[in-house]
């Protein structure tokens, strides 16, 4: 697991998520901790680091 900051596409706010670099490709919804809104997030490893990280408004 590593801890990944990014900014929410909502609030703008940095907020922190861990992700599991054991799985290789990942999508599903996670919200916001701050204003509470889902994020789609993607996410590609190559099980060491975090290759790849998009997160995207469900709008």
């Amino acid at each position: 697991m590593i801890e990944h900051f990014f900014t929410c596409p909502y609030c703008w706010e940095t907020i922190s998520m861990l992700i599991d670099v054991s799985i290789r490709n990942q999508e599903y919804i996670e919200d916001c901790e701050v204003c509470c809104n889902p994020i789609k997030v993607q996410a590609v490893s190559n099980s060491l680091e975090l290759t790849e990280f998009e997160a995207k408004s469900m709008e």
